[in-house]
């Protein structure tokens, strides 16, 4: 059985994993890390069906109005997003991803799909649902703290 170390410690190697494997991608395709944070934010909530507004990505990212111009520039200029006038109301600008970011996303991350897939097979969907839980609540924490401390430096 694997103590909270443990876990810590695991989540914190498949954070840093992660990370390597999405910076290949921006490394490719020239985009920051900030751009590639963005165009998850942007992907998502259009999946959900509320595509964000500039000012909402930049509360999302916590970045400043100049900073979220830059990274919507950059990925605007590589192909990757556009912004376009919301259809519901023309005063609105709304970030929309374009179907060859799409395409690429799906191209690169397909093998890590796959192969978490083939690595997930032996869980039972009992075993799923508590890992679904367990990443959920760790979500959840994370979160929260980081709105705890969110403009309080730390000493060093």
């Amino acid at each position: 059985m694997a103590d909270n170390t443990t876990l810590v410690r695991l989540l914190r190697q498949l954070v840093v994993e992660s990370d390597h494997f999405v910076g290949l991608f921006g490394e490719w395709h020239g985009l920051h890390r900030t751009d590639m944070n963005a165009l998850v934010l942007i992907m998502d909530a259009d999946r959900r069906g509320t595509p964000l507004s500039p000012s909402r990505l930049a509360g999302a990212m916590h970045l400043s109005a100049s900073a979220t111009t830059s990274v919507l520039d950059r990925l605007e200029s590589s192909g990757h997003v556009q912004r376009a006038r919301s259809t519901t109301d023309r005063r609105k600008v709304e970030l929309r991803v374009n179907d060859k970011a799409l395409d690429l996303g799906r191209r690169f991350f397909a093998p890590l799909s796959g192969a978490y897939t083939a690595a997930w097979e032996s869980f039972s969907d009992e075993e799923k649902a508590t890992i679904a839980r367990f990443l959920t609540a760790s979500i959840d924490a994370t979160v929260a703290v980081r709105g705890e401390i969110a403009g309080s430096p730390t000493d060093g």
